[in-house]
């Protein structure tokens, strides 16, 4: 799941959500700190629990679900879906509330619509990038990387390969023998915190990216791997072929395409690393 996937706004604050059994969970916690603006929401949280749904304890009407934490780490976090939120919010004394039930049901509304027209989450994501400033030429690699990256996924979780923590050593795989980087160290050099490493590539490293991930697609299918080792044998291989042509790119155009700059990174942050490189 991308970065834009993943976090939704709600008046400038951050919810964090999941696609889990066919429809949207959202935080419970930063449903709260949103609309109580509590500097302890996960307390604030456990004292609603305890005084209006103790009698849901065997059957709760939330569930908990593995969401990135502030520290980077996958937390088990309360999360609840559209129709449970609204029972829920009912129970936070707020004035936000009314709004905030308007901007759910909207959300709500616009993934149905994206799964029976999947054309327009394509055309919110472009739209969306388009208002960060990138370029089409660019928002068009960056659409086709992300399919290709579901395809890919989609051929493992085939061949048992089912645990998120096995797809992401299987993508550094993949990006250690395409650019000699994990994506952790690629992020590291980049200047990244939780930002979306793709979103800071330039072409030619969105380029290699669906390389190495596309051609470990169809080593998967033509050899036929089934589990993880073997899936971890073909996308060794496959960004073993991305790396050799990125290699021999590099000594064509005479420069590297591993960069640690960020695409979309401002003016004088830029000026200030060309300065250092000039020192």
């Amino acid at each position: 799941m991308t970065e834009e996937e993943a976090l939704v706004v709600f008046q400038g604050k951050g919810i964090r959500r999941i696609w889990h059994e066919r429809e949207w969970h959202f935080s419970i916690v930063d449903i709260v700190a949103a609309l109580t603006e509590s500097p302890t929401p996960r307390q604030y949280w456990g004292k609603v629990k305890d005084r209006e749904f103790t009698g849901l304890e065997l059957s709760p009407i939330w569930v908990q679900l593995k969401l990135e934490a502030q520290d980077g780490r996958m937390r088990l976090t309360d999360c609840a879906n559209t129709k449970s939120l609204f029972r829920i919010i009912q129970s936070i004394p707020s004035k936000k509330a009314e709004p905030f039930k308007q901007w759910l049901a909207q959300v709500g509304y616009e993934r149905v619509e994206e799964i029976q027209n999947p054309e327009l989450a394509q055309k919110r994501m472009k739209e969306l990038y388009r208002a960060k400033g990138y370029s089409d030429d660019w928002i068009e690699k960056r659409v086709r990387g992300i399919a290709i990256r579901d395809e890919l996924t989609e051929e493992w979780q085939n061949r048992d390969v089912n645990n998120p923590k096995e797809y992401a050593i299987l993508t550094a795989e993949i990006s250690k023998a395409t650019f000699g980087l994990t994506p952790s160290e690629y992020r590291r050099l980049k200047g990244l915190k939780k930002e979306n490493l793709r979103d800071h590539m330039d072409d030619l490293e969105l380029i290699f990216s669906m390389l190495g991930e596309r051609v470990t697609t169809e080593i998967t299918r033509n050899k036929n791997s089934q589990g993880y080792d073997e899936c971890e044998d073909a996308a060794q291989e496959g960004g073993q072929v991305a790396g050799n042509a990125r290699k021999d790119a590099e000594s064509k155009i005479g420069r590297s395409i591993v960069s640690e700059d960020n695409f979309l990174q401002e003016p004088e942050k830029k000026t200030k690393k060309l300065s250092k490189k000039k020192k």
